[in-house]
């Protein structure tokens, strides 16, 4: 196993991945593309850019992982698409980028950049540079996730009323902080300082336009420790040149060095580098945390703060791995067993647990063994969905109660035209994955192994003409599950046979010769590893 550390992350980060055995390589820009080739993991942290040509190049990768919030230097469509897991590390650094939001309101508020540069110039301006008071003043946070709900504790220390603006939160985790819900128009017109704390994406790309900033107090200072690429930064310039605004700070910038940006040398700005997160403390604790993300994505596939496809914790992941295990052999049973590999259609119901837990991560374990057992390209849990409707595969999903048996089970059903081929199983008390049922009739088996599928109509002498048939051909019967649908008599049966060793396809047209048979199909499943119940 290979993991490539692009940039630089806490020693202790790096302790961690090479306690485990693995090659961990830190290599200089200029040999990282040499390198990926053999690399099952990418840690970054923004000075790498994870482009769509890089990945080309990375054809083994399976995670990568980002020391910091933001991704904007990872092109995640196009991990997605290879089947990279991308993983970040939310709130590693929320106290630090809270911190630097409050240095740079208070820089504002007390002028302490120009105050320094004065007196470094030998100026003694005591009564250009009087400040304003942040005690009674009104902060509107654009945001109130970690680092937003850091800012207004913090806020609240000083005496400022909190306001903020966040579809996502609840008006009662708001008031948990002591903060007021609001709509953003509000928030503009009602803040003497407007804090942006959002992530970037089509309905907040410059967010704050020329018509935001005109909806704020006259005098009023904005503040962006967040994403460069939500302010219009012409229109902010031409506002700290009017007055209309009084200052802003910012520690991001649409394009960084922000070079050619219409705000550099304005006298009411303070700039910082993008440094708003990068404390020694922060830098410990997000190196730290994603080497223990990608750590143990790579050893027993918990998954953690992903940005493209649900995060488990390691207890849901415990929990849940049997029944993705289930899904997976489900699909690609059925998937072999479908009279045709033309269909259009994957029906999935959940019953019990697999329901409560997460559909939404065995649905897609379902479309891997779907996709795996009839393309050509691979497709694993990051990708499963996007390849399936890329392909126009209809997925429907409900969920029921079941009565009797097995309380927690999985159904899969392939629609071929009109006809649907549907299987059920459930996980056994040893973990192992088992078949309950086929199209509606009861056949318990083990879901492992090579399997033979017969059907035929249910007369005397079909099961012993089947063993003699494999017998003359050298194949050994490992197990033998029987089922028929009521009425007995002249009406369907089946029959699922495990098989030893190597069975040619050809097994399949000698039984088809049979009497009364009128159908058989090879499934070739993984052996089940040994596992306990969970």
């Amino acid at each position: 196993m290979k993991i490539i550390v692009a940039d630089k992350i806490s020693e202790r980060g790096l302790t961690l991945l090479r306690e485990t055995g693995w090659e961990v390589s830190t290599p200089a820009a200029a040999a990282l593309l040499n390198e990926l080739p053999n690399a099952e993991a990418l840690v970054i942290r923004s000075a790498t850019k994870v482009t769509a040509e890089l990945l080309e190049k990375a054809t083994r990768l399976r995670v990568i992982g980002r020391a910091g919030v933001g991704v904007d230097n990872v092109d995640v469509d196009a991990a997605t698409r290879r089947g990279v897991l991308v993983m970040n590390t939310p709130g590693g650094n929320s106290v630090s980028v809270a911190e630097h939001t409050l240095a740079l309101m208070l820089g504002l508020a007390r002028s302490v950049p120009q105050a320094s540069a004065s007196v470094h110039a030998g100026r003694w301006e005591k009564s250009s540079l009087s400040g304003t008071e942040l005690r009674g003043k009104t902060l509107g946070l654009v945001g109130l996730g970690r680092v937003g709900t850091e800012v207004a504790r913090r806020a609240r220390a000083l005496e400022m009323k909190v306001l903020a603006y966040d579809p996502y939160v609840t008006p009662a985790a708001a008031r948990e902080v002591e903060v007021e819900l609001v709509p953003l128009d509000d928030l503009l017109r009602r803040s003497d300082v407007v804090s942006l704390h959002t992530s970037l994406s089509a309905a907040t790309e410059k967010m704050i336009d020329a018509a935001a900033i005109a909806k704020m107090k006259k005098g009023a200072r904005l503040i962006n420790c967040a994403r460069g690429e939500l302010i219009d930064e012409a229109a902010l310039a031409e506002a700290l040149r009017s007055g209309q605004l009084a200052g802003a700070a910012l520690d991001t910038f649409a394009q960084e060095p922000p070079k050619n940006s219409p705000l550099i040398g304005l006298p009411n700005l303070i700039a910082t580098p993008h440094i708003a997160g990068s404390t020694a403390e922060a830098q410990e604790e997000v190196g730290t945390a994603i080497a223990q993300q990608v750590r143990d994505y790579l050893a027993d596939g918990t998954i953690r703060n992903a940005v493209n496809m649900p995060a488990l914790s390691p207890d849901q992941y415990r929990r849940l791995r049997p029944y993705l295990d289930l899904g997976e052999r489900l699909g690609a049973f059925v998937a072999q067993a479908a009279p045709s590999r033309s269909f259009s259609r994957v029906r999935i119901r959940y019953a019990g647990e697999p329901a409560e837990m997460g559909s939404h991560v065995i649905r897609s374990a379902v479309l891997v063994g779907v996709l795996n057992s009839v393309l050509d390209e691979k497709v694993n849990l990051v990708n499963a969905s996007e390849v399936a409707a890329a392909r126009g595969l209809v997925v429907e999903e409900t969920t029921r109660r079941r009565e009797h048996g097995f309380p927690n089970t999985v159904e899969v059903a392939i629609a071929d035209g009109g006809r649907e081929l549907v299987l059920e199983g459930a996980v056994a008390q040893d973990g192992s994955p088992r078949i309950l049922a086929l199209d509606g009739i009861s056949l318990e088996a083990p879901l492992e192994g090579t399997l033979l599928l017969t059907r035929n109509i249910d007369v005397p002498g079909v099961i012993g003409r089947i063993g003699t048939a494999l017998g003359s051909l050298r194949i050994n019967i490992a197990t033998f599950a029987l089922g028929r649908r009521a009425p007995v008599g002249a009406s369907e049966a089946l029959a699922l046979i495990g098989v030893d060793g190597e069975v040619n396809a050809s097994v399949v047209q000698h039984i088809l010769g049979l009497p009364s048979v009128t159908d058989a199909r090879l499934v070739r499943l993984p052996k089940a590893a040994q596992a306990t119940a969970a």
